[in-house]
């Protein structure tokens, strides 16, 4: 079914017509959903993400994304098919979860800095959920386990890296961008002179590009605000005329002949719109149902992402010629991928966890009960990571003009 098939405009159109029955027909049942996600966006996006969005557009008029791009152009390129840029998005990617990937690889693609080929590649494996997610919404906040919380985070920033791998072989025959010119100055040398070079071509005082930063930021998080409202109440809606519960009990009729827990159909259902959802569906599953396997479905469900996420990055996509359908397939694999690691790497990470939490601080489930109780706390944690990423590249830069300086006199 293609973008211009009649049948797909008339299944949206039919779509639609139910949503805005369904609307009028629950309203109480919206109103309240709709508050529900306004408080999830506010209370845990808004402070977890503003901070890394602001901070990545600056250093990307800084040049630094171009600094990084040098740098890590030896490593990327072979592992992952992807310029030397992509190793920045990759690092904002992992820290502040999705959908931070896909607005900084659309940026690099505006820009030229890569194909599409290359951008369908980068988007793919570097949108992740970022560990405060992982670890203590998830692992901490809904299985009151910190052990687990290693667990989760080793199993799906792995698969990501795994993905990456595997996804570098897509569009292989397609255009790769220029590579980089390998002349005589030292690495270190050739990365401060493209960072140099990118601040000189950007020309934006710094006061102009910090409020720009903050404007896009701001943009970006109405847009997500905005998509998890429209989600929250969609799936509340979708409860409220018992889709759901068809959908697990067609679901369930699967899992039997296949041995699984048939308890797993909820949470999956759940998952497979929002994320966040799916995940307590998994920690509220029967206590005769063995960790590893919530532990497993926990894994593959924040490697999926739920359509709520797809939708934020379709839509930050369709600035560009990136496609969505390899995000999707890919979305899909990474969850399978993080499934299997789960099952192979247990024993191992569950024994390594157990002498690591007990000197590692974490957030308690208590804190991560209630949103509302550490929305300062959230956001001076977010604002400490984005400073520290970005006080790091500048540190590495400052050593670089010192050698550079050092080699010129």
């Amino acid at each position: 079914m293609t973008r211009r098939s009649p049948l797909l405009t008339l299944l949206l159109a039919l779509f639609s017509i139910g949503l805005v029955i369904t609307l009028v027909s629950h309203p109480e049942i919206s109103f309240r959903a709709a508050i529900k996600g306004l408080d999830i966006w506010w209370e845990v996006v808004f402070p977890a993400l503003l901070p890394f969005i602001v901070v990545s557009e600056i250093l990307m008029g800084v040049g630094v994304v171009h600094f990084v791009g040098v740098l890590l152009e030896p490593l990327m390129r072979p592992l992952f098919n992807v310029p030397g840029t992509g190793g920045f998005v990759l690092t904002m990617g992992f820290s502040s979860g999705y959908p931070v990937a896909a607005k900084l690889t659309t940026r690099l693609r505006e820009n030229g800095s890569l194909t599409r080929a290359e951008g369908e590649r980068l988007v793919s494996f570097a949108t992740t959920g970022d560990p405060l997610f992982v670890i203590g919404a998830v692992a901490v906040g809904f299985f009151h386990s910190e052990e687990l919380g290693f667990v989760l985070a080793v199993t799906h920033y792995l698969s990501a890296l795994l993905l990456g791998i595997v996804y570098r072989f897509h569009a292989a025959f397609d255009p790769s961008s220029k590579k980089l010119p390998n002349n005589q100055l030292p690495l270190a040398i050739r990365a401060l002179q493209a960072m140099h070079r990118a601040r000189i071509r950007d020309g934006r005082p710094f006061g102009k590009l910090m409020g720009e930063a903050v404007q896009s930021a701001l943009q970006m998080q109405l847009m997500i605000g905005g998509f998890l409202v429209v989600f929250s109440v969609v799936i509340q809606l979708l409860s409220a005329i018992h889709v759901t519960r068809f959908l697990s009990g067609a679901l369930s009729v699967l899992l039997g002949p296949l041995g699984l827990p048939t308890a797993f159909a909820k949470a999956l259902v759940a998952g497979t719109f929002e994320v966040t959802l799916g995940a307590q569906a998994v920690s509220e599953m029967p206590n005769d149902i063995p960790l590893i396997w919530k532990a497993a479905i926990a894994s593959a469900l924040v490697s999926w992402g739920g359509f709520s996420v797809h939708a934020q990055v379709a839509s930050i996509l369709s600035q560009t010629d990136i496609r969505v359908t390899p995000y999707l397939f890919a979305r899909a694999l990474h969850a399978v991928l993080a499934l299997l690691s789960t099952f192979v790497l247990w024993q191992p990470l569950t024994m390594l966890a157990a002498g690591i939490t007990d000197s590692v601080p974490v957030f308690s489930a208590q804190e991560l009960a209630s949103p509302t109780a550490h929305w300062w706390h959230l956001f001076g944690q977010s604002w400490i990571t984005a400073l520290g990423l970005g006080a790091l590249c500048f540190l590495v830069r400052m050593l670089v003009v010192g050698t550079w300086r050092k080699s010129y006199r």
